[in-house]
């Protein structure tokens, strides 16, 4: 069988999805999915239209429900970007209201249809909309998860990477907590070039502090730029969506729920056909472990107001 995927939400990030998955042929099958009729159409239109220069030439379907029975993956990527407009802050929280209404629309259309898959939310704040979609929808915890830290760690690795002149992809480590205020950079176990960083950042006399600040502001230069972020997020869900089909077992940080906190918040896991297949425990500080507790707790106070 062919893989099937589903985006649910044609905004900046959701048609961005789409145009990877069509241009990059990992989807036989895309079906997309939008409050606005017309703007789903004219999505399904432009793709069709790009794959008669394309070596590949998916099936793209729209407007229906009934197309997840039987979809491999389902990307949550509505939202209302708009709510961010006069925030001085990174405060994804702003979006709670829309998404909250959004999410108590959708939820029972996407388990009326039968959705069996594996689930992937962009939808801010990320962390309680995904735990509020998979008790709404009733999904096992490990095919629901969010793109959570995945897209920080990303940031983490840009700035750190810019400090020692290499490769982003040699930089490892891990940003946990929320997709948001109360995340944080586990500087413990971060890496360059694979020695440790801290060590390293002591010699160069690097103010880690700053570079976290960096960091946690990544998206918000993006959005104050250009209005929303879509290229970097986008690119998170697909390499998660592609760990699922392939049965990669990558190791990389996701919102997924917690047991130890009650609450889904970021950190390392492995993904496998199943979604999340386990939760990796790195060894952290003292300090970081106090960190992840208090990060946890903020998503679970404002998830409870769900």
């Amino acid at each position: 069988m062919g893989r099937k995927y589903a985006v649910l939400g044609v905004g900046h990030v959701g048609s961005t999805v789409a145009f990877a998955l069509v241009t990059k042929g990992d989807a036989d099958e895309l079906v997309l999915i939008d409050k606005d009729e017309k703007k789903a159409r004219a999505e399904q239109l432009d793709l069709q239209d790009a794959t008669a220069r394309l070596e590949t030439r998916p099936k793209i379907k729209v407007q229906d429900y009934h197309e997840l029975k039987d979809t491999d993956i389902l990307f949550v990527t509505a939202g209302n970007i708009l709510a961010l407009k006069n925030q001085t802050g990174n405060n994804r929280w702003a979006e709670f209201n829309d998404t909250r209404e959004i999410v108590k629309d959708i939820a029972p259309k996407i388990k009326a249809s039968g959705f069996h898959g594996v689930m992937i939310v962009t939808m801010n704040p990320c962390d309680a909309i995904a735990q509020y979609l998979q008790k709404e929808i009733g999904l096992p915890q490990s095919q629901v998860m969010a793109t959570g830290t995945f897209l920080d760690t990303a940031r983490m690795q840009r700035v750190v990477a810019e400090q020692f002149y290499v490769d982003p992809k040699n930089v490892t480590g891990y940003v946990y907590g929320e997709h948001g205020n109360s995340q944080f950079i586990a500087w413990s176990t971060v890496k360059v070039n694979g020695l440790d960083l801290l060590p390293l950042a002591k010699k160069k006399n690097l103010p880690l502090s700053k570079l976290e600040e960096h960091v946690k502001a990544g998206g918000w230069d993006v959005y104050a730029g250009k209005g929303y972020t879509s290229y970097a997020i986008a690119t998170c869900a697909i390499k998660l969506s592609r760990a699922v089909l392939d049965d990669a077992h990558l190791m990389c940080p996701c919102s997924y729920y917690n047991q130890k906190y009650d609450s889904y918040v970021g950190q390392p896991a492995i993904i496998g056909k199943n979604g999340v297949e386990e939760v990796v425990d790195v060894p952290l500080t003292a300090e970081e472990k106090a960190k992840l507790a208090n990060s946890a707790s903020t998503i679970k106070e404002k998830f409870a107001t769900l």
